[in-house]
């Protein structure tokens, strides 16, 4: 293998910003920020979401970010900040590099993802079939 996960991870954490809990808490509710919940479908119905937080899963990223594309989505193309989130950080670390490297520009990512949010008795938005 040329490059591993932990590879990846710290050239994308040397290239991106990061935000903590209380940070993304501050966010949370402005009109002008949008949360980004890069986990599957099935995470979120488990585990509900960040309250506001747009969808996207990772594996749709690149198609929905580029106007481009099919499938883009108009939400990446108004001029807000974009806090990404995974369950742990891994994926919106990676993902956020990848965002900034397609062009969008105030971006950051929630150190610690979803796990850190609960953890710090952030909001949750039950979803369908959420456990209590």
């Amino acid at each position: 293998m040329k490059k591993g996960y932990k590879q990846l991870l710290a050239e994308a954490e040397a290239e991106i910003t990061a935000i903590d809990v209380p940070q993304a808490q501050a966010l949370q509710g402005r009109d002008d920020v949008v949360f980004v919940d890069l986990r599957d479908p099935r995470e979120r119905e488990r585990d509900g979401s960040i309250p506001g937080a747009f969808s996207c899963p990772r594996g749709m990223l690149e198609f929905w970010l580029d106007p481009e594309s099919p499938y883009a989505k108009p939400i990446f193309q108004q001029d807000k900040r974009f806090v990404f989130f995974c369950a742990s950080g891994w994926r919106s670390a990676l993902a956020t590099r990848t965002a900034q490297e397609m062009g969008l520009a105030d971006i950051c990512h929630l150190a610690g993802g979803f796990s850190a949010w609960k953890t710090a008795g952030g909001a949750v938005e039950p979803l369908a079939g959420t456990r209590p």
